[in-house]
């Protein structure tokens, strides 16, 4: 661990002052292991505080907050019921009537008696809300029905249920039975187009798994995006050796227990923003022109979970196996896309995706990290709207609306 990096861990400890030996001792654990991670974004944190003062760093953070209109857009606004009764919070923006005629490739497809237009549905990732979709719903606002959700724990949806009552942890499985819940309250009948990053896509393979008839019946195309079907465990998130097992073999538990401290933990993440922002933005993005008013933007959606949901999803991922599912989207239009420079679900795991389904289209985004979505919004929107005019949800003449760049450099062009 760099110096840097042991000096911003040290802040966290700091928060911790006055509570129990053992809590001390669990944060120094958890020193340990956000150290590793943090070592690259620590160093550019300290050039940071050595020319830039605190207070104009955080005058900078409120400015940036009110710039754009990121995470501003709003829809018709619905709740489903999980099947423990959590309450989970989804919007839909419904399509303009002059393109809601049956068009002569969903006829073909469905037949004269199609009961409702193709609905895009929308599953968003860990730590993350449906407002990480927000360049993809500017573009495709009004050109096709569309359903966006928060998954349990997350943004506008109510803590779990099982987890917060019960003491049950969370499975991939569930949240595929809370999609279940969403399609059945926001899309009750007609064709349906998924689209999933990063957990949100692992949804989507447990949705499938558990209702392969629904996926045969109405489901008629697939976007998997910066996801994965299996093998987490062996991520390296770009550390070391040494420094990846350590963090797999001590997470888990230093998780758990900051989960049990939560109002504490909050307290240290706010007295060191910056570390955290250095740590968001090296396993968000990969290119190094983002907008800064994006990446704010980012860490506005991760710093919006609590520690508790953090420490309650991330065992899940490790026991995420849906290889065998994907055979169930062979026979539709199917999108692969990952950034190159993702750390959290490596490209690899999207080519794995791909090789289980030959037909689809693997797009692999050169200067892209894990939030592919935010940083190149040009190229996934693009990519969906393709895909979407394969499936027939959209006339071939439709026009996406301009969806933007997180590029500041082709911002000041």
């Amino acid at each position: 661990m760099s110096e840097s990096s042991a000096e911003a861990v040290a802040a966290v400890a700091s928060a911790a002052t006055g509570a129990t030996g053992n809590w001390r001792k669990v944060t120094g654990i958890a020193g340990a292991a956000i150290g590793v991670i943090a070592a690259g974004a620590a160093a550019g944190v300290a050039i940071e505080r050595m020319t830039v003062g605190r207070s104009m760093r955080e005058r900078a953070r409120l400015a940036l907050d009110s710039t754009g209109p990121y995470g501003s857009l709003r829809g018709v606004p619905g709740t489903a019921r999980a099947e423990d009764g959590t309450e989970l919070y989804y919007e839909v923006d419904d399509i303009e009537p002059e393109i809601a005629a049956v068009t002569p490739r969903r006829r073909r497809l469905f037949g004269r008696k199609t009961p409702a237009p193709v609905t895009v549905v929308f599953s968003h990732g860990y730590c993350l809300n449906q407002d990480a979709w927000h360049f993809q719903r500017a573009a495709l606002r009004g050109v096709v029905r569309t359903v966006y959700w928060d998954q349990r724990s997350h943004g506008r949806s109510a803590r779990g249920v099982a987890q917060l009552e019960d003491g049950m942890p969370v499975t991939i499985d569930q949240l595929g039975r809370d999609l279940r819940a969403v399609l059945d309250a926001a899309v009750p009948e007609g064709p349906i187009v998924l689209v999933g990053h990063s957990m949100g896509g692992m949804t989507v393979m447990a949705f499938a798994d558990q209702y392969p008839e629904l996926i045969r019946d109405r489901v008629v195309a697939t976007a998997f995006v910066g996801t994965s079907a299996g093998r987490m465990g062996e991520v390296s998130f770009g550390l070391p050796v040494a420094g990846v097992n350590a963090v797999r073999r001590v997470l888990p538990g230093v998780l758990k227990a900051l989960g049990q401290q939560a109002a504490l933990v909050e307290r240290g993440r706010r007295a060191t923003a910056d570390l955290f922002a250095g740590i968001i933005k090296r396993y968000s993005f990969a290119s190094r022109d983002v907008d800064p008013a994006v990446a704010r933007f980012a860490e506005r959606l991760i710093e919006g979970t609590p520690i508790d949901v953090v420490a309650e999803f991330y065992p899940a991922f490790t026991d995420h196996e849906k290889t065998a599912a994907l055979k169930l989207f062979k026979d539709m239009p199917v999108l692969v896309l990952a950034g190159i420079g993702d750390l959290v679900t490596p490209s690899e795991h999207s080519e794995a995706i791909a090789d289980q389904l030959p037909d689809a289209e693997l797009v692999l985004v050169p200067d892209a990290g894990h939030l592919v979505m935010l940083e190149h919004p040009e190229v996934v929107t693009d990519r969906l709207a393709d895909l979407l005019t394969r499936a027939g949800a959209v006339p071939a003449g439709a026009t996406v609306s301009g969806y933007g760049s997180t590029s500041s450099t082709a911002q000041r062009g």
